[in-house]
């Protein structure tokens, strides 16, 4: 094979069994791949060293084993985040962060290079849409990061660059493969969306396993319209009868995200609006006090947020306050983008 097809991490493994017939190859030498790449993060194939040299020499002329190429990284290994920059196959860069406080060890990874849902806080909206994912682009985010990380992964978010909604299939089938053959507990594993309402109801009549996590970021149409355009076509009333249907259809509770914004929606009127408006939700509430980037937002004033909060824990619902890591290498929520 001259050209080289799909990486092995987009290959099914009938796939990959089809192509290992093509090379005369026992059907056992499957699982000892997987194993290599799964649960022992290898990467390179001359690692694998229980598979027949002639074997690899075909399979690495073929087969690329990661579809993405690091080309750099920011921050320590002993520091509470790190940032990694990666090349997709397209010649695209994104971004995925590894978190780490005490024994949760979390990675957030990105689904797509750029995005086109354009929040107007958010740095990675200035970069436009460059791609999809491959579900295998997706999965070597993890894969990667396990193999720098000093412990084992605990969680998986699709937090970081694009609208996973926007890259459905390609995200459900990464966050099966996470939880199937990386072993991660399908509860350890979050996705997130800026409320794409029809996909939220797909997640639900699909029963998928996973967390859903909604960037909610303001008590009413009016205030979201302005930092959040996708409000225009998925209006918050709306968002709240999908959340409904998932609890229904599934008994878990959906994580609202609100980030806090200086003046735009962090005043007490606002707190006692949001608390109105989910009262009667099944729902937990993460008030995410705002990372700054080169933009017109400002993260309020410590009082201002600690007011919002103490407001709030008379909300039937549990709030709780996420402080992001990494922000002094713009690897904080909102912050992920390619400045070239």
């Amino acid at each position: 094979m001259k050209n080289k097809v799909k990486s092995l991490l987009d290959l099914s493994d009938s796939e990959i069994c089809e192509i290992l017939n093509k090379y005369d190859a026992d059907s056992y030498r499957l699982n000892q791949i997987n194993d290599w790449v799964y649960s022992k993060y290898v990467q390179k194939w001359q690692n694998m060293v229980n598979l027949p040299k002639d074997l690899i020499n075909k399979l690495e002329s073929s087969i690329t084993l990661h579809p993405l190429k690091e080309i750099n990284c920011s921050g320590l290994g002993s520091d509470p985040a790190q940032k990694f920059l990666f090349l997709t196959s397209q010649n695209n860069k994104i971004e995925s962060v590894l978190m780490r406080e005490g024994s949760r060890i979390t990675v957030c990874i990105s689904s797509q290079s750029g995005c086109a849902v354009d929040c107007d806080f958010c740095a990675t909206a200035s970069m436009g849409f460059k791609q999809n994912l491959s579900r295998g682009e997706i999965v070597d985010q993890v894969l990667q990061l396990s193999n720098r990380s000093s412990s084992k992964i605990t969680n998986v978010v699709f937090m970081g660059m694009g609208e996973p909604f926007l890259n459905y299939k390609k995200v459900v089938e990464s966050a099966k493969i996470i939880n199937e053959k990386i072993g991660l507990g399908a509860r350890r594993i979050t996705i997130s969306t800026s409320g794409i309402v029809s996909k939220i109801y797909l997640m639900a009549d699909e029963r998928l396993p996973f967390k859903l996590a909604v960037s909610l970021n303001a008590p009413s149409d009016e205030i979201r319209k302005e930092i959040m355009p996708i409000t225009i076509t998925n209006p918050i009333n709306e968002l709240l009868k999908a959340a409904e249907y998932y609890y229904s259809k599934l008994r878990r509770f959906v994580t609202f995200e609100y980030v806090l914004l200086d003046n735009v929606n962090s005043d007490e009127q606002c707190a006692h609006h949001l608390i109105k408006l989910l009262k009667n939700i099944p729902c937990k509430v993460n008030i995410i006090p705002y990372n700054e980037i080169d933009s017109q937002y400002k993260r309020p004033k410590s009082k201002v947020i600690n007011n919002f909060v103490r407001i709030l824990d008379d909300a039937p619902f549990t709030t709780t306050i996420r402080w992001s890591k990494g922000t002094n290498i713009d690897a904080g929520c909102g912050q992920l983008a390619i400045r070239d």
